[in-house]
């Protein structure tokens, strides 16, 4: 049973403000409760705060801030709002777009400011989707970076930090409104902590084969790159609570795995000028229109493989990402002097993958578009030594969840904030819409920080303004 009713022997210690996710989500919500001047906790499953923050590439769009300014760079939070809307096909939440765009470069600036996060801006090239240069990450470029940095954010603020504390319940008084939580420890001991408000940011639900299965039957026994804790357990209890649920149907794929080595390769080995072509040689789709819905095109494809086809400049640019260097360390990335000498090591027919390499080559001189769609004009062409990788489409994530507020605050059924109910990350509904096309580079990292930081905000709110005032004078 998800959701208890209160303890009979009632709770063994009460803490304002639960924090449910050691993510992204979960530790800026803890920076900012923090610095709201509440008490609090972070309650997290693993010995270590990962999740699928580590596994991402750590990059957070963000528009109209300083580090774009000094490398002259235009954007504004309307601009974005505008390709988060594109992108999803105007599905997702109107305020929430605006929310998140707007408060993406203040939130950047505030991890920077605040916590020492060295922050820069991906300018060597275009993510699909966005008008502007705006990715922003850590020096490696890697999700594991970010989140030790966070990590040592809270601990260095003294924030509680429980690990191995793997929530297995919670607790409501029937009224919606959570009570408190039961936290299973590894050798099996429990521990009742009540509490004023909950978050959740224990990210979405694509470790759960059945609730894959149920709203995303197209990525049913594909591979999951993520978190193997996300069960959708924010899902299951907001249901049981009464929430409502929005885009269950969205996530976040991608179409360049490498297989079967399990390394993310960058999406800058396509757009920079490389293409992909399946197990018989052949191109399949239009690589262009973004890494997530790639996902499905590769899996469809015979043996569910591709092949990223690309070169030494490209690949120079791909290795400022950690996951690439770590790719090349382990030998995924195949390198020949010629189109032909990689057939040969790809084991691809010659004949094939070169009439598809001089296909591309074309287009590039003619500035021409292909049969699927996609524009080559101003693409440099591939020059010698070539390089390819052998991936596969992959589930990253889900985008669908709990639908929030403005203040991060959980709706109900009727589309009415909850007591006290807070969720972030991939807890919550993102802004991808319902299809995996929908997700625009960056969407997840983009919520888990500017609504894990509104959610800490306001949950510090709640809790202040539910104290008794004490008066000041005599």
């Amino acid at each position: 049973m998800t959701i208890k009713p209160l303890p009979a022997s009632g709770f063994e210690t009460t803490i304002p403000v639960l924090i449910v996710g050691g993510g992204a989500a979960g530790l800026c919500a803890a920076l900012a409760a923090h610095e709201a001047g509440v008490e609090l906790a972070v309650l997290e499953r693993d010995p270590l705060p990962r999740g699928s923050t580590a596994l991402s590439a750590g990059l957070i769009p963000a528009a109209a801030t300083r580090f774009q300014l000094a490398l002259g760079i235009t954007d504004r939070p309307e601009l974005f709002a505008d390709d988060i809307n594109q992108k999803s096909h105007h599905q997702a939440d109107a305020e929430i777009v605006d929310l998140v765009a707007a408060q993406s470069g203040p939130t950047v600036e505030w991890l920077a400011d605040g916590y020492g996060l060295p922050f820069s801006v991906v300018r060597d090239f275009d993510y699909p989707g966005h008008a502007a240069r705006r990715m922003h990450g850590l020096p490696s470029r890697s999700g594991a970076e970010l989140i030790d940095r966070l990590r040592q954010a809270v601990e260095q603020a003294g924030v509680p930090l429980l690990t191995d504390a793997t929530v297995t319940a919670l607790f409501s008084d029937g009224d919606h409104r959570v009570r408190g939580v039961e936290v299973t420890r590894p050798d099996g001991t429990l521990d009742l902590i009540g509490c004023d408000v909950l978050i959740l940011a224990c990210n979405g639900y694509g470790g759960n084969h059945a609730l894959v299965a149920r709203h995303i039957p197209e990525m049913r026994g594909a591979l999951y790159f993520g978190h193997p804790g996300n069960r959708g357990d924010a899902v299951l209890w907001g249901e049981a609570l009464g929430a409502r649920l929005r885009h269950m149907s969205g996530y976040q794929g991608h179409g360049s795995v490498a297989h079967p080595h399990g390394i993310l390769i960058s999406w800058a080995a396509i757009m920079e000028g490389g293409f992909q072509v399946n197990a018989n040689g052949l191109r399949f789709s239009n690589e262009s229109l973004g890494y997530s819905e790639q996902a499905a095109a590769v899996i469809a494809e015979p043996d569910a493989v591709a092949f990223d086809i690309f070169d030494a400049r490209i690949a120079a640019i791909a290795r400022q990402f950690e996951d690439f260097r770590q790719a090349e360390a382990g030998g995924a990335v195949i390198v020949a002097d010629s189109i032909e000498a990689l057939a040969t090591r790809l084991k691809l027919s010659e004949v094939v993958l070169k009439a598809s390499f001089d296909e591309v080559e074309q287009l590039k001189r003619d500035r021409g578009s292909d049969r699927f769609g996609r524009h080559f004009a101003g693409v440099p062409p591939l020059a010698p030594p070539f390089m390819a990788v052998r991936v596969t489409g992959a589930l990253f994530h889900t985008q669908g969840g709990l639908a929030v507020d403005r203040s991060a605050r959980v709706l109900d059924g009727a589309g009415v904030a909850m007591p006290n109910l807070f969720a972030a990350g991939g807890a919550a509904a993102g802004v991808s819409g319902s299809q995996a096309s929908g997700y625009l580079s960056g969407n997840g990292l983009l919520t888990a920080t500017v609504l894990g930081r509104v959610a800490g905000t306001a949950a510090a709110s709640l809790v202040r303004s539910s104290q008794p005032r004490t008066d000041a004078t005599d």
